[in-house]
Parts: structure tokens; sequence; C-alpha cells
């Protein structure tokens, strides 16, 4: 069974997003062992210039890389990705499954997004869009579509 690791910067305090997550999980264990990693962000200046913005990509960075699984696929969420329609990702799923890899991490950055390093790790970039969403959310229509994808590869009756 394929294991999907969404790691990610910061955590969810508000109810009805931790609700959304909390069901799509619940549905994903039908189809894989999913879990959210939740890292620490680091804190911000009001106004920060350009080399305290690189401090807290590196810093975060760091944190994300040595949660990623050893021999992972990583695939990371960034606006330079690759935008996938549902059933393109449920075929990226299935080819990693199919392809003998037992762990997927997906990575969501923090509000100034991914470290340079980060992205060097990916084995894909995947952008949901040119427009700009609040992490709490990117979070919770990722976990929608991996449910999706799921749903899709298993002709699955979500998928309309």
């Amino acid at each position: 069974m394929l294991t999907v690791n969404i790691i990610c910067i910061g955590k969810i305090k508000e109810k009805y997003w931790t609700d959304a997550i909390a069901e799509y999980k619940k549905r994903l264990s039908a189809f894989c062992k999913f879990n959210i990693i939740e890292l620490d962000e680091e804190k911000t200046f009001s106004d920060p210039n350009s080399s305290q913005i690189n401090s807290i990509l590196n810093a975060e960075g760091k944190r994300i890389l040595k949660a990623i699984s050893k021999g992972s696929s990583v695939i990371t969420m960034c606006i330079e990705g690759k935008e996938l329609t549902s059933p393109e990702l449920s075929k990226k799923l299935s080819d990693i499954a199919l392809g003998g890899n037992s762990t997927v991490d997906f990575i969501i950055g923090g509000s100034w997004g991914l470290s340079d390093e980060v992205k060097a790790e990916s084995s894909f970039k995947l952008s949901m869009g040119k427009m700009t969403f609040p992490h709490q959310m990117a979070r919770v229509m990722l976990v929608e579509q991996i449910y999706r994808a799921f749903e899709i590869s298993n002709n699955g009756k979500y998928h309309k």
C-alpha cells in the first residue's frame, strides 16, 4: 500500500479546515497510508528584507529536508510547477506506485515558499495554478485532490 505524506510548514488552527482534512484522511485510509507532518514555521519580521526571507527559507528548508522519507518520490507544491488535471494527478500517483516507489512526499512550504535546496530534491514540481491561496486552503485542496486521484484510479464514483 502506498504511503502518502504531506510535509508542510505551520499548523492549522481553524476547526473548519481541520474537519475537512480529517474527513478526507478518513476516506483515504481505504487507498493508502496517509500522514500530515506539520513542521514549525520560522518567526518572521513585519517587513522582512530579502536576506531575512532567505534565512527563513533556509531554516524551514532544513526541517523539510530532514522530514522527507528516504527513497520517496518528492512532489513540491510551487507556483512554477506544472499544472495537472485531476486525471493526470491520478496517473502520476499510479505511475509512482507501479514504478516500485512505496512513498510519496508532497511538500508545502511556508508563506515565503520553498528553498532552492528543497526544490532540488523534488522529482516533480506541481502547481495549483497561478492564483495565490492561503496555506490552509491549499492543504485542504491538495488532500481533496489526492483523494480524487485514488477514486479515479479505482473507478470510483466521486470524480465526475
